[in-house]
């Protein structure tokens, strides 16, 4: 249902007024699902620098030190790759989902950057895996 003229000006206010605040645009931000994807990408690359850095100063410093430094960076560096793909993966998750008319919960596109063809494979293997899941086959 479309909105009348009175009420896309009202809108159009609340709208104007919203933006102008610095403090509520930052407080949105902060929880917008790609900003939130952003900073843990972000964070889970230092932390795999870190500890390939931690892994190669401590081989070259060699001695005591390469006894615990190698494996807590390469504790961090392996920590790193999976917090940036945990957060990836949980980012495209949240980006992805809706809600079709049936009640039934489709991918809207995106994800991986791909362009891919209606008919092509990756829609066929995800058609046959909604299609085992929902009639409960298990191979």
């Amino acid at each position: 249902m479309p909105l009348s003229d009175h009420e896309q000006r009202l809108f159009e206010q609340i709208e104007q007024s919203l933006s102008e605040d610095p403090q509520f645009a930052n407080a949105v931000r902060a929880h917008d699902p790609a900003h939130v994807t952003r900073r843990r990408l972000i964070l889970a690359g230092v932390v795999t620098v870190i500890g390939i850095a931690a892994v190669i100063g401590t081989v070259i410093a060699g001695g005591d030190a390469a006894k615990w430094g190698a494996p807590i960076g390469a504790v961090l560096m392996f920590g790193g790759l999976i917090l940036g793909l945990w957060a990836q993966r949980r980012g495209t998750n949240v980006k992805l989902k809706a809600v079709d008319g049936k009640g039934t919960t489709r991918s809207t596109g995106g994800g991986s950057g791909k362009n891919t063809k209606p008919g092509g494979f990756t829609s066929r293997m995800e058609e046959r895996w909604r299609r085992r899941r929902d009639n409960g086959d298990i191979f």
